[in-house]
């Protein structure tokens, strides 16, 4: 029933055959849907899971456009490039590709599943995020994991560099913005500030939210959807995205114009209003998100100063590369409110600058 990974080829299309529902019917296994996304790339997640113990045992992702298809295709590759890698323990956190199948004409991509309960769904228990120690044991999970991950995977130094085609991205999606050239700008100098530091290459996941973590009695037993991962890449991509989704959600369950609980000072006022507090709140939440940021960069070698240029490259990144045009446009106008103005650029006059 099941391939070896080993034989997998790294085209998917080239080793689809078998449709979905025949690859179900003959794995005897019962299938339970999940929706997709509201992103316009969307996928479809099937479970199949055993009717003896309702334990899942494998999962389908289903690409719903061509474009789903490409990043469902791109996902194989990064994690047949980690099945190759030393990871060890680890090793069973990440999904191992299993199969390849057909979907409406596209391939879909099978794995193993992963056990544990999602972390969005402690997240959105009553008031799980007005506790400072609840709140501490998700991030000292995803610190501990991270850490691992990022060891294992570790290669040589290289300047931090958290562009990685953001500007360039930026400068296409939001072309006729006539406020953008100062967005650049602001780029530009805290990216320069972030190059003076210096950090390793390791395989990085990409899009590492809560959404994508399970746990298991306080430990990550699975990490998933790694369409936005690389074998070798900037590892504090991962760390800003963690924290910065984190704060994102913090007045999910709070009515507009309430205040949120367990967090003084924050207000359900406006979209992005958890990341401003992250950023220029006081109390526990802001200062454990700034040690978890910190100690992160410390680990990897870079001064734990520059938590907030890099937690503001990762609002621009959001801007440039997700999918939903709104969320992008929404993370645009929050970089606004939070990064500094560009310096003024120095006037050239005769016989030099001043």
């Amino acid at each position: 029933m099941t391939s070896a990974v080993a034989a997998m080829p790294r085209d998917l299309a080239r080793q689809t055959t078998r449709p979905l529902r025949t690859y179900i019917e003959a794995s005897g296994l019962r299938s339970l849907v999940i929706g997709p996304s509201k992103d316009p790339n969307a996928k479809i997640t099937v479970l199949l899971v055993s009717p003896e113990d309702g334990r899942s045992v494998l999962a389908v992702k289903a690409p719903t456009t061509d474009g789903a298809a490409r990043a469902v295709e791109g996902e194989a590759d990064v994690l047949l490039d980690l099945s190759k890698l030393e990871l060890l323990e680890l090793a069973d956190t990440i999904p191992h590709v299993v199969d390849a199948v057909d979907f409406n004409g596209r391939s879909a991509l099978v794995t193993n599943a992963l056990h544990g309960t999602a972390m969005t769904t402690t997240y959105l228990r009553w008031r799980h995020t007005a506790s400072a120690a609840r709140v501490a044991r998700d991030f000292e999970a995803v610190a501990r994991w991270l850490g691992e991950f990022q060891r294992a995977t570790a290669t040589d130094a290289a300047p931090l560099d958290l562009d990685g085609g953001v500007r360039s991205r930026l400068r296409v999606r939001f072309a006729d913005d006539e406020h953008l050239d100062d967005d650049l700008r602001r780029l530009e100098e805290l990216y320069e500030r972030l190059r003076q530091q210096s950090v390793p290459r390791t395989a990085v996941h990409g899009d590492l939210w809560f959404g994508n973590i399970l746990l298991d009695e306080g430990e990550i037993t699975g990490v998933v959807d790694w369409e936005c991962g690389a074998v070798s890449g900037e590892p504090v991509r991962d760390l800003v995205r963690f924290a910065l989704m984190y704060s994102l959600y913090l007045d999910r369950r709070t009515k507009p114009g309430r205040a949120v609980a367990g967090h003084p000072g924050l207000h359900a006022d406006r979209w992005g209003a958890g990341v401003e507090y992250a950023l220029e709140g006081s109390g526990w939440y802001p200062e454990l998100l700034r040690q978890f940021l910190g100690r992160g960069l410390a680990r990897l070698g870079a001064s734990p100063s520059v938590w907030r240029d890099a937690f503001l490259a990762g609002i621009a990144e959001v801007a440039a590369f997700t999918d939903a045009d709104e969320f992008a446009s929404r993370h645009l106008e929050l970089f606004r409110r939070v990064a500094p103005g560009p310096q003024p650029r120095p006037k050239v006059v005769r016989g030099g600058i001043s």
